[in-house]
Formats: structure tokens, C-alpha cells, sequence
């Protein structure tokens, strides 16, 4: 079993390529279909869109408010661009503001003020190394090259600071140029109040922060530890310090994907752009060719809004379509195991198909090991690395590595459903592991809901036998590797996984389990076992762009003026994850890409892309 640092986790699929297939030019017609059928434009820029009623024009339009869409729009507006964010939702900020909101941006200011000693080389090594050949050297040195800069002019236009996250890994330190403490910033506390009846609109959180406190993600970390740690105990204390002194002063404080979606919106007031809330795009208008603006539904009634320059896809993922879902990734596959917002069905993924946009990456998400609870699942980060569990199949044997990014997990899990089940797997911990750790909310040595046993999530049991007989697997085989595992902890060596071998590995862990903080045998009963199925934080599969965002048809020529970034395009990292912001860091920087190509005025109509 390789580590998880192995490049060979990274190499897509068979089934990845970005060549238009049978199943793709299907699904393609039967969107078109069902536009027709339902009385909407099936075909983008027909005259029937042409006579829709005009909703406005201008310079730039764009779709959706999440961290990609937001970002572009406050670009375009700063380059003196007018500008209009279309909202599906009538919440803006989309994932971003359900999110930790990790950005994984190299060599940015905040972290080269914080004393990290990033380079520019030491950056492309390791994208390289960790994209490899899925993703294009000008498109990884576009990300690298703008990145740091579209933060500057974050931190410049909008109220939004950033706090270097110190201390989480890169998610591969040991390839060329990562760092073990990490690159990774999330935002700083923001008050809500400058948003005024504006902030009754931002999308709320997948996880609400715990009532009186004001909590970073780089404290959850710590908080999950602090009925046992020095340090867990200082930083529960100073996450309620903080939410004192805004109580105090009349604050609204905001932290994570809040914090960032907030910000963001903030700037958009500032700089006077329009956002439209509650009016979801129907399809792209395009003229002789080019895009000139976008069909959406507003105040229930289908209209037409003009682009003078440019129309920016910034929409989001597939990962609550279920058909998308069935018709490009791999099964089992649930639209109810993602935590990415409800309104991400594809729509500016198909409607930029219909305009001629190729896809790439459509069977990807970005995964991660998820308890499928009642009302919604949990994306499950520390629970499977800290001390004190493990991972087990249908057959009761370890399978992973629990401790790699959570993407290579799920990557594996499908990879080996197929010869060895382990989709449902199950996350198998003893009393011990409760006495001592956060689960999600629950704190230490209470109790789990009632209806996390009833819905089959969570079971419960005083030996390991019974345990095995409650969730389907055999029992001698689960003891047996229970005991494997515990030789393996109390030697502080897993020669079965590498459990530990990264610097990664030990970020959700207890520093206080010795000589191997990953590691810690089960021995205390009753014992209890957690349903882990494919989970994501949305897809990242999308339309295929070019280094300036610019989206491409099939055989590489551009499609002028539409541009995406963010979930509605293929992602700049591949079949990989860089990072901590993986996701939002890329979504910003070529949101920002994108306007800036747009302000140039060089959208590069008939060129060939390389």
C-alpha cells in the first residue's frame, strides 16, 4: 500500500479524459429538450431569447455569488467595468459561505509576512508534483502568478483580512517544494454589522460555530482536544474571550466562509454592484458566436440581461443533480452525502455546454469520508485521524491510510469498492477515543443522539463481536484487525498504511499519544462504529478554460467573452488537492483572471487555445 504522498493516488481515471462522449452528447440534447419543452431557449442566442424582455446591460454579467463570482465582479468593477451578479439562491455566497473557507494560495503577502519561507520555484515544484499531467503548465503558472496578487487586491477593495492557518500542512509535504507548516490563510473576525440588512441575506454555515464563541478554522484542531490538552483548553478559552468582547461591543462577529462571503459582498456595496438574489440563469445568449449576455428568471418572469464585454460563469458544482451525478461519476454516489450548497445543480455547466463549452474532471469531486446523519451529513475530518480508530471494509479489514487528505480516502474507497466493499465503510472507535475527543459537536463522554442510532449513522456496542454483528461484518475478522492495529499503535510504526509517515498525518491528531500521535489501540468498551460514505464538498468537474479563464470548445478554440471559474469550470488542480483552500483559493484567483482578461479588452474571439 502506498503512502499517501504517492503520486500514483493522483493519475485519473480512465473514464477522465475531456473528449466529448456518447453519454455527454446525450445528456447535452436532453438539456436542450427539455428547455425547448418547457418554452425556454434551448439553443443560446436564438431569436426567441433576442425578443425576451431587457433586464439591463452591461459590461460584464455575472453568474453567481460565491467566493469566484464575487471576486470577479469586484475586479471588474475596480477596472471601471459595470457589472451585475446574478444569484440563483436567495442567499449570496453560495459554498464559500458554508464553507471553513481555507484559501491555498503560494507566496501570497499574508503568509510571507508571517515569516513562511515560500518561494515562487518552491510553489511551482510542488504544484507540479502534485497536479502532475492533468492540468496545463500555463494554467498552474497562471493560478501561481496571480494568485498573491489577487489577494493584495482583495485585502485592498473589500474589509476582508487573512490569518496565515500555521501549522496545517500542505496536504503532500514531502514532495518537492511543500511545507509542512503549511501555506494555507482563512479570513479574519469580520463584524456583520457593516453589511447592514445586507447580512440577513449571506448564506448560513454547514457547521453553526458553538453559541458565545468566535472560533477560527485553525482552532477546531485544538478544540476537539481540549478536555485532554493544555492548549485545547487555552484556545476553547480564548474562542469564548472573543465572542465576550463582541458582545460587548455590539458586534456581529464573523469568522470562516462568513467571514469571507461577507467580506466580499461588503466590497461589492462599496463599489456599487448589483447583486440579484432569487434569480437563477436559464441559459447563455450568445451573438454571432460570441457571449453577449445571459437568460435568467427574475421576479418569476423570464428575462434578458445584455454583456457588453463578457459573461463570467461562477455558478458552482453539479454535486445536487442527481442525473449529472449518475451520468459522469461513479457509483454509489448520493446527492444527500454532499455538503455544497442546494441550489448547485450544474446549470452554468450545462448552459455553457449548450453554448459549445467542452467539460473536463465531470467523474471528480472534492471528496472527503462523510457520516451520513440525519438532516445532513458530516464531513468528516479530525474523527478519522485521532488516536483511537480506524477505517474498516465490508469484509471488517483495514483498507487506507485514515489519515490522508480526505480526497485520496474517498479516491481509494471507490478504487477498491469494487473487489473489497467498503462503500458504506465504517469509522470503528472504543470508549476511550470518547472520553477523550470531540465528535463533531457531542462533547466528551456524552452521549451521541438518539437519531444517529436510529437512522443507522452511528451503532453501539459492549464487544466487539456484537459490534460486528450490528453493522454486517464478519467478527472474527474484525477482531483480528483491531488487535493488529492495536500491536501497530503501541509500537507507533503502521507498516500496513504508513498511518503517520506524513507531517500531514499528524495535523488532526493528539501531540499527547506518544511515540506515534496517529496511533492508539482500542481497548476500552463499549465500542462504536460510524457509517462512512463518499462525501464532497461540491464537484470539480466543469467547463474546460484556458490560462486567462476563458472557456474552450473541444478542439481548443475559445468561445469569446464567456469565461468561468470557481466549480462550474474543470479544476486547476486536477485529480489532486494541494491544500487547505484548494478549492476557493484557485476559485478567487481566476474570478479575478477572468475580469482583468475581460478589462483588457482582449478576449481572444477565434483564437486556438495551447
Amino acid at each position: 500500500m502506498p503512502d499517501n504522498a504517492d503520486p500514483a493516488r493522483r493519475n485519473p481515471s480512465p473514464s477522465s479524459g475531456s473528449g466529448p462522449s456518447r453519454r455527454r452528447v446525450l445528456g447535452a440534447a436532453t438539456g436542450a429538450g427539455l428547455a425547448l419543452a418547457a418554452g425556454l431557449p434551448g439553443v443560446a442566442g436564438n431569436a426567441e431569447a433576442a425578443d425576451l424582455p431587457l433586464l439591463g446591460t452591461y459590461d460584464v454579467v455575472v453568474i453567481g455569488s460565491g467566493a469566484a463570482g464575487m471576486t470577479a465582479a469586484l475586479t471588474a468593477a475596480k477596472q471601471g467595468l459595470s457589472c451585475v451578479v446574478v444569484e440563483k439562491a436567495a442567499t449570496f455566497g453560495g459554498s464559500a459561505a458554508r464553507s471553513g473557507a481555507g484559501v491555498w494560495i503560494p507566496n501570497n503577502p499574508v503568509i510571507l509576512a508571517a515569516g513562511v519561507p515560500d518561494t515562487a520555484a518552491k510553489a511551482a515544484a510542488y504544484l507540479a508534483a502534485v497536479v502532475g499531467p492533468d492540468v496545463s503548465a500555463d494554467r498552474q503558472q497562471a493560478f501561481l502568478g496571480h494568485g498573491p496578487a489577487m489577494i493584495s487586491f482583495v485585502l485592498a477593495n473589500s474589509p476582508l483580512r487573512f490569518r496565515w492557518m500555521e501549522g496545517y500542512s500542505d496536504y503532500y509535504p514531502e514532495l518537492a517544494g511543500g511545507l509542512p507548516n503549511g501555506r494555507s490563510i482563512e479570513p479574519d473576525q469580520l463584524d456583520g454589522n457593516i453589511l447592514g440588512a445586507e447580512l440577513a441575506h449571506l448564506n448560513p454555515p454547514y457547521l453553526a460555530v458553538p453559541s458565545g464563541m468566535v472560533v477560527f478554522s485553525a482552532d477546531y484542531k485544538w478544540l476537539a482536544l481540549s478536555a485532554v490538552s493544555v492548549k485545547g483548553a487555552a484556545v476553547a478559552t480564548e474562542c469564548l474571550a472573543r465572542g465576550t468582547k463582541a458582545a460587548l461591543l455590539g458586534q456581529k462577529p464573523l469568522t470562516m466562509g462568513q467571514s469571507l462571503a461577507a467580506g466580499l459582498r461588503a466590497g461589492l456595496l462599496a463599489a456599487q454592484v448589483p447583486v440579484w438574489l432569487n434569480t437563477p440563469l436559464t441559459d447563455l445568449y450568445l451573438e454571432n458566436g460570441a457571449a453577449a449576455g445571459a437568460v435568467v428568471t427574475k421576479g418569476g418572469a423570464a428575462g434578458l440581461i445584455r454583456a457588453r464585454r463578457g459573461v463570467v460563469v461562477g455558478s458552482g458544482g453539479f454535486e445536487h443533480n442527481a442525473a449529472m451525478r449518475a451520468q459522469y461519476q461513479r457509483q454509489p454516489i448520493g446527492t444527500e452525502w454532499t455538503v455544497g450548497a442546494k441550489e448547485n445543480t450544474g446549470d452554468g455547466i450545462r448552459a455553457g455546454e449548450r453554448a459549445g463549452g467542452a467539460l473536463a474532471l465531470m467523474d471528480d469531486a472534492w471528496w472527503g469520508p462523510a457520516i451520513p446523519l440525519p438532516g445532513d451529513p458530516y464531513f468528516c475530518l479530525a474523527e478519522r485521524t485521532l488516536p483511537g480508530g480506524l477505517l474498516i471494509n465490508a469484509a471488517g479489514a483495514r483498507f487506507v491510510n485514515e489519515a490522508a487528505p480526505y480526497s485520496d480516502v474517498v479516491h481509494i474507497m471507490y478504487e477498491k469498492n469494487a473487489s473489497a466493499p467498503d462503500i458504506p465503510a465504517w469509522l470503528i472507535v472504543d470508549q476511550n477515543y470518547r472520553n477523550r475527543y470531540l465528535f463533531k459537536d457531542v462533547a466528551p463522554t456524552f452521549t451521541f443522539p438518539d437519531a444517529w442510532y436510529d437512522s443507522g449513522a452511528a451503532h453501539k456496542a459492549w464487544t466487539l463481536d456484537a459490534l460486528a454483528g450490528q453493522i454486517g461484518v464478519p467478527a472474527a475478522a474484525l477482531r483480528a484487525t483491531v488487535n493488529r492495529f492495536n500491536s501497530l499503535a503501541l509500537n507507533g510504526k503502521d507498516t500496513d498504511f504508513h498511518r503517520g509517515d506524513s507531517a500531514y498525518d499528524h495535523y488532526y491528531t493528539d501531540p499527547s499519544i506518544l511515540p506515534n500521535s496517529c496511533l492508539a489501540p482500542l481497548w476500552l468498551a463499549p465500542y462504536y462504529a460510524f457509517r462512512i460514505v463518499p462525501g464532497d464538498l461540491g464537484t470539480k468537474g466543469g467547463l474546460r478554460t484556458d490560462a486567462r479563464a476563458r472557456v474552450l470548445r473541444a478542439d481548443g478554440s475559445v468561445i469569446p467573452g464567456l469565461y468561468a471559474a470557481g466549480n462550474a469550470s474543470a479544476a486547476v488542480m486536477g485529480h489532486s488537492y494541494a491544500g487547505a483552500g484548494s478549492t476557493i483559493g484557485p476559485a478567487m484567483t481566476f474570478g479575478y483572471i477572468a475580469a482583468l482578461d475581460i478589462a483588457s479588452g482582449a478576449s481572444g474571439a477565434g483564437a486556438v487555445a495551447g
